[in-house]
């Protein structure tokens, strides 16, 4: 089933409003294959009933369904691994460091971290096992890393931590394998718990206000405003400054750049990497 061009603009802008997604004319392939396992569900005959069906749908539920679908799952652990590298011999240690010196030695050390649109959890569990290896004992410090992603089946996967034998091969060594997840009867692997403590979930629209989120440390928030327009892309790293702590650090995707995007950030370079700082 072919998306019409009326449809087309139809539910992008539908998308749109409820994700802040952006789909232009090039993306009728990426709707029709998304949203036709809905159309067979819904017992609908186009994509225009579908999108009717949802406006009148007061649950929300095929919202949620049609966002869970559209938004791009495509994820690994230790994706592009320069940043868990920096993370581990560059940022991590300085945010030690500056916390140390501002906390009582018997007070753990605060360290916030939050990993925006977290999709099922590959990225925070990530970030969860470099901040391991970096400080095996964390009886010292109080690590919370907070996940976020619009999709409710993300969160939903993500929190749970199982992942099956594709997914836990995308990324990872089976030395982190055997140390940090446990393998269960059917063949899926769960994250062990030590590694799961330090991690919660929520289900965030990035276009919305995130300060009730508080102040973060670290913000990892990578290749997902690649999916916005400039202007929602700008706001969206100003609201980023706005949960920042003054000397807390950004990272986002290899291929992205804030350069033209925002004032808020100037790039750093660590050896061959590059994160941002407030301005």
């Amino acid at each position: 089933m072919k998306i019409t061009p009326d449809e087309l603009k139809i539910i992008a802008q539908y998308v749109y409003n409820i994700s802040g997604i952006y789909l232009d004319q090039s993306k009728a392939y990426l709707l029709e294959n998304r949203l036709k396992p809905l159309i067979a569900q819904e017992n609908v005959a186009s994509y225009s009933q579908l999108y009717n069906k949802a406006r009148a749908d007061g649950s929300k539920k095929l919202e949620k369904a049609i966002i869970d679908a559209i938004t791009t799952k495509e994820t690994l652990f230790f994706r592009d691994n320069a940043p868990f590298e920096l993370l581990k011999h560059k940022i991590l240690p300085d945010i030690i460091d500056a916390r140390s010196l501002k906390t009582h030695s018997s007070i753990p050390v605060k360290i916030r971290i939050w990993s925006a649109a977290c999709s099922t959890g590959q990225e925070v569990y990530s970030i969860a096992i470099a901040i391991k290896e970096v400080i095996p004992d964390l009886n010292k410090y109080q690590v919370t890393i907070l996940g976020t992603d619009i999709s409710d089946e993300a969160i939903a996967k993500a929190s749970y931590g199982k992942y099956n034998k594709f997914e836990i091969e995308r990324g990872l060594s089976k030395d982190k394998l055997d140390r940090y997840f446990n393998k269960d009867p059917d063949g899926n692997w769960r994250i062990k718990d030590e590694i799961r403590a330090l991690a919660n979930f929520r289900k965030i629209n990035l276009m919305q206000p995130v300060s009730i989120l508080g102040k973060f440390d670290i913000v990892f928030c990578r290749n997902v405003a690649i999916y916005f327009k400039p202007d929602d892309k700008k706001r969206l790293f100003e609201r980023i400054a706005g949960v920042l702590q003054p000397d807390g650090c950004l990272l986002i995707g290899s291929t992205e750049s804030l350069s033209g995007v925002t004032r808020s950030f100037v790039p750093k370079r660590y050896l061959r990497s590059i994160f941002y700082q407030l301005s």
